[in-house]
């Protein structure tokens, strides 16, 4: 069956990857919702901006009048909440805007699909989901073993992740007590192409390119489970259609790596595609100050959403990365612009 996804943060990293994913392999269409902030990039649905199945409408999601008139206009059957502010450097340097978009705009958004899903006729309103999207972070930091599950109690430590777990806390109550049909996913840190470059994989690449030191926290020690943006596209679109109301389904590759030994896998690579004549990209390498409340270790227990839904991902880390840093290598002209003009590659997260 054709249904039509309303994608708020669309032009986010993992938001373009689900739009290029939906629009590449169904018949479903497609509206994209995004403020267009600083990560917003419309040159990430560049291959599918003249699509007939796809649209764009700027809009904040914390603007209830643009979400009430998106609904009406649109008519979706599901809608897939992206739109957060992301990055836990910058929620320590500005936890405001966090607040603003991930909590405040996650309940404008909710007010408005409950009164949208109950308007709709019965066929329609039985067929419609509300997947609010998150992240593991919610949960906490373990220590050397065990892993999050569906389960597992939400410990946010950074102001990013304390606003993630509001807004599923919100989420989860407006089903129960309104009984709006929701999804929740969380998932591990996603890396691939058109991830803004603030993030580790990307700062690293476009560091290690241009002979610049690549910034790793403390001592490298920070354990993170990794997943490549492109499998967690297609676990979205299996949880928005198949997930249960009222479920949470973690989604993550078991493919868990510290940081230092993230950033030396892309010396490698980099070393290996395009070699420096100065020499191997490891000499690049500077440790720098922690940030502050920096968790020790992530891992994902995806162990519901194989079992019930059939998901596994087709991407090991090492094939992922490569696709990735390959990516960035032939993509120049998405990246240059935002180093250009956008971010330069400056510390964020210092806490000053």
């Amino acid at each position: 069956m054709t249904e039509r996804f309303l994608v708020t943060g669309g032009a986010g990293f993992i938001g373009s990857a689900f739009v290029r994913h939906v629009l590449a392999t169904t018949d479903h269409h497609v509206v994209v919702v995004d403020k267009l902030t600083y990560a917003g990039n419309l040159d990430s649905l560049a291959s599918v901006k003249d699509h007939p199945r796809f649209k764009f409408v700027r809009a904040d999601v914390a603007d209830a009048a643009k979400m009430r008139a998106a609904l009406a206009d649109f008519q979706p059957d599901v809608i897939l909440h992206l739109a957060a502010e992301s990055h836990v450097d910058r929620s320590i340097d500005g936890p405001a805007e966090f607040v603003q978009t991930n909590i405040v705009g996650t309940f404008v958004l909710l007010q408005q699909a409950l009164g949208y899903w109950r308007a709709l006729p019965k066929p329609k309103a039985g067929r419609f989901r509300f997947h609010h999207v998150s992240t593991d972070e919610v949960f906490g930091s373990l220590d050397a073993d065990g892993s999050f599950n569906e389960d597992s109690a939400y410990r946010p430590n950074s102001p990013y992740s304390a606003s993630k777990a509001a807004s599923d806390h919100l989420v989860r109550a407006w089903h129960h007590t309104f009984g709006l049909p929701v999804v929740i996913s969380n998932c591990s840190n996603n890396f691939g192409p058109c991830h803004f470059p603030e993030k580790l994989i990307p700062l690293t690449i476009l560091n290690a390119l241009e002979g610049k030191p690549l910034p790793v926290y403390g001592k490298g020690e920070n354990v993170r489970d990794w997943l490549y943006v492109e499998d967690h596209a297609r676990a979205l679109l299996l949880i928005a259609q198949h997930g249960r109301p009222g479920h949470g389904y973690n989604v993550g590759a078991d493919c868990q790596r510290s940081n230092i030994a993230v950033v030396r896998a892309i010396c490698a690579l980099m070393d290996e595609l395009v070699p420096d004549a100065v020499g191997p990209r490891e000499r690049l390498i500077s440790f720098v100050a922690d940030r502050p409340g920096h968790d020790l270790r992530y891992a994902i227990d995806a162990r519901k959403i194989r079992r019930e839904l059939g998901w596994a991902p087709q991407e090991t880390f090492d094939s992922g990365l490569r696709k990735t840093v390959a990516w960035y290598l032939t993509n120049r002209s998405w990246w240059e612009r935002i180093r250009a003009d956008v971010y330069r590659g400056e510390r964020l997260g210092a806490g000053v």
